[in-house]
């Protein structure tokens, strides 16, 4: 059985001088520091290109909230033909840019996988091909121009030992059959279905979980109890 996809290059490739052109005019622009400043050494910036309510100020890669572009995807009309590109509802879409001998230190993004509901895109503007991914321990390069999916789930770092910025597009997108069909199309293997839907029950706790909710002594909880004794026994399938 093929290992469930990690990482997945697409079939979309974009033109390079043009994004860059791009770029280079958002080069002065307010980039604004990651949140997360223990989880990177040296600098690694974001230009928001759609958040929530089109803040330019808002960094936060939510799921909820009313996205809009911002005024600087306004001012990019082949960044927004490439997001476009993509036949899904987008939520957060941003410029990631790590400085030259920079280091994303590895880390899980929960909840950002196709099977999860949101697809992380990443399209290189510019990079080298010493610039790295660690993905569950294996070193991959997304090349420049191309269209990549990261499950941002599985243990990830970036390294970029080289003497310019890597300058990433991350689009966060709305999984829907589209996507599917063109992961499906590109080789994209499912990770296997928890057995009881919710990855954080496992055969090793199941009965806990079992016990608590009966205890509870209501009718939602006695349900779900039941559902995951008849899983457990053999008696259903999840779904």
């Amino acid at each position: 059985m093929s290992r469930p996809s990690r990482y997945l290059k697409l079939p979309f490739s974009f033109d390079l001088s043009r994004l860059r052109a791009e770029l280079q005019q958002l080069e002065a622009s307010e980039w604004i520091r990651h949140f997360n400043t223990n989880a990177y050494i040296n600098n690694w910036t974001c230009l928001p290109l759609r958040a929530v309510d089109g803040r330019m100020d808002h960094i936060m890669p939510v799921n909820e909230g009313n996205f809009e572009d911002t005024a600087l995807m306004q001012t990019c009309p082949y960044l927004r033909e490439v997001v476009d590109t993509f036949q899904c509802e987008k939520t957060s879409v941003r410029l990631m840019s790590l400085e030259a001998g920079g280091i994303i230190k590895e880390h899980r993004d929960d909840g950002t996988s196709l099977e999860d509901g949101i697809t992380r895109l990443h399209v290189p503007v510019t990079t080298t091909p010493d610039v790295l991914f660690k993905i569950d321990g294996e070193e991959v390069h997304f090349s420049a121009g191309d269209t990549w999916y990261l499950n941002a789930a599985c243990l990830h770092g970036v390294v970029n030992p080289g003497s310019q910025a890597r300058v990433h597009l991350m689009i966060d997108c709305v999984s829907n059959v589209w996507l599917e069909q063109l992961f499906l199309d590109a080789g994209w293997v499912a990770r296997p279905r928890p057995k009881y839907d919710d990855p954080a029950i496992h055969d090793g706790n199941v009965l806990e979980v079992i016990t608590m909710l009966r205890a509870t002594g209501q009718s939602a909880g006695l349900q779900i109890a039941s559902r995951l004794d008849a899983i457990r026994l053999g008696q259903a399938s999840p779904g």
